[in-house]
């Protein structure tokens, strides 16, 4: 399988090569369209996985990757959506194996897939609040409790108590004022 077939078969622009694998991005709308073609016409019947990827203000990258079996080829495909509206089409119906990962990144992007029969929570503990893989996603475990050892060189708890050294914060955490 060459990317100009791929393109061929998909009716997409492009496609590129990322190590082995051949990557075409495809818009929202034609989401399942293009997997169920990979599916039917190249024939990339193994679903690898599916997974959610946050570019801040340029919204989320849906990323989907196939197998073929016969052909010993992989392809990726991936969409995009604006984070005002982050849904796409799932993609349960065509491999039932996409269920579990919709549910996952559902949960931990918060992004909606359409026609899915239940995107029930699956990783998280009841109750819950955010996503925690979204970008703007505030780790406060490190700023309420102390990290029991040296996050980085010369942290520890005996090199501390001498130490002058200022402390880093999580990413997304503004400074209280506290040493």
């Amino acid at each position: 399988m060459t990317p100009d077939e791929v393109v061929a078969a998909l009716g997409a622009v492009q496609a590129s090569m990322s190590y082995d694998d051949i990557v075409v991005d495809v818009p929202r709308e034609q989401w399942a369209t293009a997997v169920t073609a990979a599916r039917d016409d190249l024939h990339l019947t193994f679903f690898d996985f599916l997974t959610g990827v946050d570019l801040l203000d340029d919204g989320f990258e849906v990323v989907v990757r196939l197998w073929s079996l016969s052909g010993r080829a992989g392809l990726q495909l991936r969409t995009r959506c604006p984070r005002a509206d982050p849904t796409v089409s799932s993609l349960s119906g065509i491999f039932a194996g996409a269920d579990w990962h919709e549910r996952q990144a559902a949960e931990l992007f918060g992004l909606g897939f359409v026609g899915h029969p239940r995107l029930d929570p699956l990783l998280l503990p009841p109750g819950f609040e955010g996503h925690p893989l979204r970008k703007e996603f505030v780790l406060t475990a490190r700023v309420e409790k102390v990290w029991p050892g040296g996050k980085e060189p010369g942290e520890s708890a005996v090199e501390a108590a001498g130490s002058r050294r200022r402390k880093h914060l999580p990413l997304g955490v503004p400074p209280t004022g506290r040493p």
